[in-house]
Parts: structure tokens; C-alpha cells; sequence
């Protein structure tokens, strides 16, 4: 929980872990409000991020069906669809260019806030000024209160 951007992010993730379900995993994520608009491969969600990234004209997110934590625990099948997944992303949004980010692995040490696997797709506008940040970290996350913890939300 400690890599959160906004605090409407941390209350959303304090509400599903307190239900015990994954934000990603089907069924919940068919309840989500926009989900009959989300884009659907074989193995692959695509839907807007509920928490876009600062700066990004678009943010979607490539989510696996199947519950994992590291692209490489999907099988080959699935790992093939990620790229008709992103096809189909570029298809329908009309994107020329766009960041790829990806987190495997421990939350703790990824800058993730989510354990179900997902990529993320941003867009930057296309002003020289424009700034998109991904936090990726090989350190864990000090403790909130913590000596050397941030005193707001993880950027």
C-alpha cells in the first residue's frame, strides 16, 4: 500500500483488501463501471487507468485474465496476446507514440501498488515540456513514519 499517488487510490486499495478480492482478476474487474467499454483480447483486458499517471494524455493498463505476478508465469499463449493486446490498444485509441512499463515481482521492490500483473500504456502530449514518471524501485518501501519515508504519496 505504500506505493500509492493519491489518496482516493489508497482508500480504493484499502476498501478491495479489506473484501479480500483482486482489483484485476475477473470478477471483479467485470464490476468495474466501465468494464463493458474495456477492450477484450483471449488472455487480455485493456481499460483506462482510475489513476492516471501526471502528465500522461493517456494512461491504459494491459491486464492479464489470469492471475500472476510476473509475466513470465503466463504461458506462451498469453504472452503472445500481450502484443494483440497492445495492437488492438493502438487500433482503437489512435496513439503514434507511447511509454511501456511493466512491474514483476514483489510490490515492495517494484514501486507497484497492485499484485496482479498488469502494463502500463502512457501516452505524453506531445509538448517538449511534457514529463511522464514510472517509479520503479530495487528498494523496498520504508514503512509509513518510518525514518527516510516519503510524508505524502509515493510519486
Amino acid at each position: 500500500m505504500e506505493n500509492y499517488r493519491t489518496a482516493e487510490q489508497l482508500a480504493e486499495m484499502q476498501r478491495l483488501e479489506a473484501a479480500g478480492v483482486c482489483l484485476f482478476c475477473p470478477e471483479e474487474l467485470g464490476r468495474h463501471a466501465g468494464a463493458a467499454a474495456f477492450l477484450r483480447t483471449e488472455h487480455w483486458t485493456v481499460m483506462p487507468n482510475d489513476f492516471p499517471y501526471a502528465g500522461t494524455s493517456l494512461h491504459l493498463l494491459l491486464v492479464p485474465r489470469r492471475h500472476a505476478g510476473d509475466l513470465l508465469e503466463l504461458g506462451p499463449a498469453a504472452q503472445a496476446d500481450f502484443f494483440t493486446a497492445l495492437a488492438s490498444a493502438r487500433q482503437h485509441y489512435g496513439f503514434g507514440h507511447y511509454g511501456l512499463g511493466v512491474r514483476n515481482g514483489d510490490c515492495r521492490y517494484t514501486g507497484a501498488t497492485i499484485v496482479h500483473l498488469h502494463a502500463h500504456v502512457v501516452v505524453a502530449p506531445p509538448e517538449p515540456e511534457a514529463v511522464v514518471r514510472m517509479r520503479f524501485s530495487a528498494q523496498p518501501a520504508p514503512a509509513p513514519g518510518a525514518p527516510g519515508a516519503p510524508a505524502g504519496p509515493a510519486s
